[in-house]
């Protein structure tokens, strides 16, 4: 039974959610992992994600939230349900060491299933049970965590990756990264449109000056050293697909060191709201990322038909900076006491009889 003093989810949420494939982690149940697809693919020794481009391997990536269901937003084309009021105070959060020990053992169990697999070797069998990265982005605002810089700083003591994708709403939560030198490896800044009017139209704000806060936030970027910055945008056909031009002056003014374009999904409760012809086909997406080109020189280096996305990086040097981040975050990786430990308790089939006893 969840505890009465914690309101935000009843017992049939929770079970709603775990049909749906998550694991609430933390006692007070504000947190989630679900896995991806591309975790489920590359488990398989099958397509990555196109994060590989920032050295990810998908098998060894927890999708997680401390978020859950928890939003200073109701985009038009999100899949959670529309005008919910999601912007809602929790009353007693969970510490970050307690969220990252409960997400490993999560992702362990979300993936036990795989181990009979056939078309899953133990080699990635075991990986997967040793987690490399996190990538913060299933569900919500991130930075509504008040912890989110300890969170982030912590994973990262554990000699883990760590991307995080924020919509911008919470420049002094941004600004603690690295006040606190929690720097992510990532730092996504999803942009939904180029002027006010537009972004109280499509994100259905629970705040004001939303779009004064997301240009704060964007206008912090060029303080993070360590960081990947990435300026990400979801294009949606007759909504916001036509600003490419503002888009690119916004690129311009705060040159990220990466962006990032990626085509609407017609899925979840945005199919209440929009067509199916709002999801803009590759081409389409290409067009919109031709305009960028030419407009700020940045390079595409990256095109994902599956994914429907695009990724540019602001010139050559910069992309020759992330190859060589790849190679140290490979290099960090592999010195995590716990990995041979893990690896080697998966490969004799020990390590389930742990978890069943947790």
């Amino acid at each position: 039974m969840v505890d009465e003093i914690f309101q935000k989810f009843t017992e049939d949420d929770i079970k709603s959610y775990e049909k749906s494939g998550y694991k609430l982690v933390g006692k007070n149940k504000h947190s989630a992992v679900q896995l991806c697809r591309w975790t489920k693919s590359k488990i398989k020794n099958k397509k990555n994600c196109y994060k590989s481009v920032y050295g990810i391997k998908s098998h060894r990536c927890i999708q997680f939230t401390p978020t859950l269901d928890f939003c200073d937003f109701s985009c038009t084309f999100c899949w959670r349900s529309f005008g919910k009021d999601r912007f809602k105070s929790e009353n007693k959060w969970d510490s970050p060491s307690e969220l990252i020990d409960e997400m490993i053992l999560a992702q362990r169990k979300l993936i036990s299933g795989f181990g009979g697999d056939k078309e899953v070797t133990k080699q990635s069998f075991a990986e997967a049970n040793d987690p490399h990265h996190v990538a913060i982005s299933l569900d919500g605002e991130p930075t509504l965590y008040p912890q989110i810089a300890d969170l982030i700083k912590e994973i990262k003591n554990r000699n883990m990756t760590v991307f995080i994708v924020t919509n911008g709403t919470m420049p002094n939560r941004v600004k603690e990264l690295y006040e606190k030198e929690a720097e992510p490896d990532n730092l996504s800044i999803s942009v939904y449109a180029t002027n006010k009017e537009n972004y109280k139209k499509i994100t259905n704000s629970f705040i004001e000056n939303e779009f004064e806060k997301v240009l704060e936030t964007l206008d912090l970027m060029k303080n993070f050293k360590t960081a990947r910055t990435i300026m990400r945008t979801t294009i949606v056909k007759g909504l916001n697909d036509g600003n490419a031009e503002e888009f690119s002056n916004l690129i311009n003014k705060f040159k990220p060191k990466f962006v990032q374009l990626k085509g609407y999904s017609w899925l979840g409760e945005s199919k209440k709201r929009l067509k199916l012809s709002n999801m803009p086909e590759m081409k389409e997406i290409e067009n919109y990322g031709k305009t960028i080109q030419e407009k700020t020189n940045y390079i595409p280096k990256l095109k994902d038909p599956v994914s429907r996305v695009i990724i540019f990086v602001k010139d050559e040097e910069t992309w020759l900076w992330n190859k060589e981040k790849n190679k140290e975050q490979d290099e960090r990786l592999s010195k995590r006491p716990e990995s041979n430990f893990q690896t080697k308790k998966v490969l004799k089939g020990k390590l389930f009889k742990e978890l069943a006893r947790t």
